[in-house]
C-alpha cells in the first residue's frame, strides 16, 4: 500500500478510511481461536512423553542440566577461591544473625550448611548465596522472642533468692519455635512455586521491598545496642516496640560495660578501614581481605587470654557444641500462633531471592526462573527447619563476594559448605569465648548496603514522590508497628497509591500536529492545533469502575458542553413538541366539530363535499401526529442517520445540522455551539467492565443529538469485549469504532462537508475526504 520514491525521505500512505468493519475485511481478522480448545490443552497437560518427562524432571531439578556440562578448566578454578572466600564469610554472618533470631550461634553454622547444599539441586541463580540474613533473622528472632520470652525461664536460686535464667530451656524452645516456623515458610513457598505463582512478588514494588528493608535493618542496629553497651534491655512486641526498646537502652546507659563499648569501638575501626581498601583496591586484590574472620579470630583470642568474660563481664558466644545434629520434626501446634509470621516472612524473602537473581541472571545473561526459585527457597527451607536451622534468604553481600570473586556456577555453594562442614566439626568449639560486641559490629558493618538506600530519598524525590511516599510510609510502618504488620500496611498503601493513580488519570483534548497525522494534547504542544468543529477526548489510563464518573466529568469539563442542558433541552424539546401536538390535536377537533355541525342536514344527512373536507382533516391530523413520532424515535436514538452508507438517503448529517440550528437558537449552549463531532479515544483502555460499556452507552445517548460521536480503539481485546457484553447494536453500530483518530476525523469531515473547515493541504490530502494521505518526513520505510 506505501510507495516509496527513490532517493527520498518523505514515505507516502495511500488508503481508504478504516473503521473497525472495514478494518477487518483489510486485515482479514480471523474467525477462529488459533488457540486449541480446552479439552485438548488440557488433555495435552495431562498426556506424558518422554520428552515432556525430560523436561519436567530437568526443569524440577535443574542441577542435572548444569552438572553434566561443567567444566572443570573454565569454572572450577574460580568457583573454588569463591566458595572459600562466601564460606569465610557464613562463619561471622552464621554467628551473628543467628543471635539476631533469638537461638544458639552454633545454629547459624548449621543455617549456613544445609540449606546451602539443598539450593545447589533446586536453584537455578548462579551467584546468590543462600544463608542467614539480618533482615529475615530479625523477624524469627521477634516470633521466638515474642513466644519464648526471659521472664517464662526466670526461676529462684535456693541460696539467695536471686532470680536465674534458665538458658538450657529458653535456647531449646526457641530453636523448636524458630525450626517449626522455617518448616512452614518452606511448606508456603513450595506450594506457592508448584501452583506458579511467583507473580506474587510483583505486589512488592521496588521502593517498598527497599523501605521495608532500610526499616528492618534500623531495627537491627536497635536490637543489638544491648550487645555494644552490655547492658540488659527488656523484650517488647507490638506496635511502637522499637520506641520502648529505645527508651529502655537510653534508661539503662549508666550501667554500660565500658570493656563492651572499647570492644564495640576497636572492631568497627578495623572492620570499616579494612573493607573501605577492599573497596579501593578491589580490582588490585585477587580476593578481598576477610576482616570478619580475621576480626573474630583476634577477638576471640584476646577474650581468653585476657579473661574478658570474668573480669570485666563481657558478654561472649558461649558454649559452641562440636558435631551435627540429628533431624527433629517441627511442632505443628506452633504453627496456627505463627502462621501470619511465616506467610509475611516467606514472602520477604522470596523477593529479596528473585530480585537478587534476576540481577545478577540479567548481568550475566542467564535466565532465573521465578516459580522454580520459590520450589528451591521453599526446598532449602523445609529441609533446613527439620535439621533446625532458621530462615535462609540470600544475603546481598555474600552474592556480592561470590560475584567479585570469580563465582560462575552453584559449586561455589558446594565448596563454601564443605568449608562450614569443617568449621563445624572441627573449628567452632574454639570461638566460645568471642565477645557478642565483636559480632555485634559485623552486623552493623554488613547493614551498610542496606542504609546506602537512604539515598533513594532524593533520587525519588526528583523522579516519583508517589514511590517516594511508599518508601517513606514502609519505612515508618516498619519502624513503629513491627516487620509483619508494618508490612501489610505498605503493602496495602502501595495498591492504595496504584487505585488513586488510576482513578486520577490525566485527560486531554488533542489536536493535530500541522503537515502530519500526529495527534497530541493541545496543552502540551504549542503547534498542536485543536480542529475546529472536533473534540478529540482521550484518558491516560483505562476507564474502569473507579473512575468512570470522573471520565464524564472530564469530557464535559474539557469538551465545554454541558451535557445538564443537553438533557434539559432534550426535555424542553419533547415537552414542546407533546404541547404542539395537544394543540394541533385539539384544533383538528374543533375544527371537525365545526365541520360536523355545519354540513347536517335536516334529516341527518351530510353534504358529500363536506364528507371530503373532514376526511381530508383526518388524513392531515394523522400526518401531523406520524411527523411528531418520527421526530421522537430520532431523539431517542432509534434512527442511526450517521452511518448510513446508502447514497440515497441523503448526504449523512443533514438532520444533525438541522438540528443544531434549531438548538442554536435558544442560545444556551454557549460556546459549545460549534462542535459537531466528539471522538473518544479508547486506545489506552486495555480492558472493558460493565461500569464502562453503560458509561460509553450514556455518553453516545447524551451527546449524539448534539455531535456525531465516534470511538477509536486499537487493542483487539477491548474490541472484542464491546462486542461479547453487546454494545454494538442498531442505535450503536459497530462502524462507529475506527482504527485511528485520523480515520474518524476524516470520517467527520465527509459526514459534515469541507464548508469552511480547512484542516488538509492539498498536499496531505488526494482524493475526497473519504480517502486518507499520509506524509511523514523521516527515514525511508519499505512496505
Amino acid at each position: 500500500m506505501g510507495v516509496q520514491e527513490p532517493g527520498s525521505s518523505e514515505f507516502y500512505v495511500d488508503r481508504n478510511v478504516l473503521n473497525e468493519i472495514s478494518l477487518d475485511e483489510v486485515a482479514r481478522k480471523r474467525t477462529f481461536s488459533i488457540k486449541p480448545p480446552l479439552k485438548e490443552r488440557v488433555k495435552d497437560s495431562l498426556r506424558c512423553s518422554v520428552p515432556k518427562l525430560k523436561r519436567s524432571v530437568l526443569g524440577f531439578l535443574p542441577v542435572l542440566s548444569w552438572l553434566p556440562r561443567y567444566s572443570l578448566r573454565d569454572n572450577a578454578l574460580g568457583d573454588l577461591t569463591s566458595g572459600i572466600s562466601v564460606g569465610i564469610m557464613h562463619l561471622p554472618m552464621g554467628l551473628a544473625y543467628s543471635l539476631l533470631a533469638g537461638t544458639p550461634p552454633v545454629y547459624g553454622l548449621y543455617t549456613s550448611f544445609y540449606p546451602v547444599l539443598v539450593y545447589i539441586i533446586f536453584g537455578t541463580s548462579k551467584h546468590i548465596s543462600m544463608g542467614t540474613f539480618a533482615v529475615t533473622s530479625l523477624m524469627v528472632g521477634t516470633v521466638t522472642q515474642t513466644l519464648a520470652p526471659n521472664s517464662n525461664y526466670m526461676t529462684l536460686n535456693g541460696t539467695n533468692g536471686t532470680a536465674v535464667l534458665d538458658s538450657t530451656a529458653l535456647y531449646n524452645d526457641r530453636v523448636q519455635i524458630a525450626s517449626s516456623l522455617t518448616v512452614l515458610c518452606g511448606i508456603f513457598q513450595f506450594a506457592m512455586g508448584l501452583l506458579q505463582v511467583g507473580f506474587i512478588a510483583t505486589y512488592l514494588s521496588d521502593p517498598l521491598v527497599r523501605g521495608y528493608t532500610t526499616g528492618a535493618g534500623i531495627q537491627v542496629v536497635l536490637s543489638q545496642l544491648s550487645s555494644t553497651f552490655g547492658i540488659s534491655t527488656s523484650l517488647y512486641t507490638g506496635p511502637l516496640s522499637q520506641v520502648y526498646l529505645l527508651i529502655d537502652v537510653c534508661r539503662h546507659l549508666p550501667m554500660t560495660n565500658i570493656g563492651a563499648v572499647v570492644i564495640t569501638l576497636v572492631s568497627l575501626v578495623v572492620l570499616i578501614t579494612v573493607k573501605e581498601l577492599n573497596t579501593c583496591y578491589a580490582k588490585k586484590l585477587p580476593a578481598p581481605i576477610p576482616i570478619e574472620l580475621i576480626v573474630i579470630i583476634v577477638g576471640t583470642i584476646i577474650s581468653y587470654y585476657a579473661n574478658l568474660n570474668g573480669l570485666y563481664k563481657v558478654a561472649v558466644v558461649g558454649q559452641i557444641p562440636r558435631g551435627l545434629l540429628a533431624p527433629r520434626n517441627p511442632d505443628i501446634s506452633l504453627w496456627g500462633s505463627v502462621a501470619g509470621s511465616a506467610f509475611a516472612l516467606a514472602i520477604v524473602g522470596y523477593a529479596i531471592s528473585i530480585s537478587l537473581g534476576k540481577t545478577f541472571g540479567l548481568k550475566h545473561g542467564y535466565k532465573v526462573d521465578s516459580n522454580q526459585e520459590l520450589i528451591a527457597l521453599g526446598a532449602c527451607n523445609l529441609v533446613g527447619g527439620f535439621f533446625q536451622c532458621h530462615f535462609v534468604t540470600p544475603a546481598l553481600s555474600r552474592s556480592l563476594l561470590q560475584e567479585t570473586t570469580g563465582g560462575k556456577t552453584q559449586m561455589v555453594g558446594l565448596v563454601s559448605s564443605v568449608f562450614m562442614l569443617i568449621i563445624i566439626l572441627e573449628i567452632g568449639t574454639l570461638f566460645q569465648q568471642l565477645p557478642k560486641a565483636v559480632l555485634a559490629c559485623i552486623v552493623y558493618v554488613n547493614l551498610k548496603g542496606i542504609f546506602v538506600q537512604f539515598w533513594d530519598i532524593p533520587a525519588l524525590w526528583k523522579s516519583n514522590k508517589v514511590d517516594l511516599m511508599v518508601w517513606l510510609v514502609t519505612l515508618v510502618c516498619t519502624i513503629l508497628l513491627n516487620l509483619d504488620m508494618g508490612l501489610a500496611v505498605a503493602v496495602a498503601f502501595s495498591i492504595i497509591t496504584v487505585i488513586v493513580r488510576s482513578q486520577l488519570p490525566n485527560y486531554y483534548i488533542l489536536g493535530r500536529v500541522p503537515g502530519t497525522e500526529i495527534y497530541l494534547d493541545i496543552d502540551a504542544y504549542e503547534e498542536v492545533k485543536e480542529i475546529p468543529g472536533v473534540i478529540i477526548f482521550r484518558s491516560s489510563t483505562t476507564m474502569y469502575y473507579t473512575n468512570a464518573e470522573l471520565y464524564l466529568d472530564a469530557l464535559q469539563k474539557k469538551s465545554g458542553i454541558d451535557t445538564g442542558k443537553l438533557i434539559t433541552q432534550k426535555k424542553k424539546r419533547e415537552a414542546e413538541e407533546k404541547r404542539q401536538a395537544k394543540t394541533e390535536e385539539n384544533k383538528a377537533k374543533k375544527e371537525a366539530k365545526k365541520l360536523r355541525l355545519n354540513g347536517h342536514l335536516p334529516n341527518g344527512t351530510v353534504h358529500p363535499e363536506d364528507d371530503i373536507d373532514l376526511q381530508k382533516a383526518s388524513q392531515d391530523l394523522k400526518g401531523n401526529q406520524l411527523s411528531i413520532i418520527l421526530t421522537d424515535r430520532a431523539n431517542n436514538g432509534q434512527v442511526n442517520w450517521a452511518f448510513e452508507k446508502s447514497s440515497e438517503a441523503g448526504f449523512p448529517g443533514d438532520d444533525l445540522k438541522t438540528q443544531k440550528s434549531s438548538t442554536n437558537g435558544d442560545g444556551e449552549m454557549g460556546s459549545s455551539h460549534n462542535k459537531h463531532t466528539l471522538i473518544l479515544d479508547l486506545s489506552t483502555a486495555s480492558f472493558v467492565d460493565t461500569v464502562t460499556l453503560k458509561t460509553l452507552r450514556n455518553i453516545f445517548c447524551i451527546y449524539w443529538t448534539h455531535c456525531l460521536t465516534l470511538f477509536v480503539s486499537t487493542p483487539v481485546c477491548v474490541v472484542e469485549q464491546l462486542s461479547i457484553a453487546g454494545f454494538f447494536c442498531e442505535s450503536i453500530p459497530k462502524s462507529c469504532l475506527f482504527a485511528t483518530v485520523h480515520d474518524a476525523v476524516l470520517h467527520s469531515l465527509r459526514v459534515h462537508g469541507d464548508k469552511d473547515i480547512i484542516l488538509y493541504d492539498y498536499a496531505l490530502v488526494s482524493g475526497t475526504f473519504w480517502n486518507l494521505s499520509l506524509r511523514i518526513c523521516s527515514f525511508p520505510i519499505n512496505i
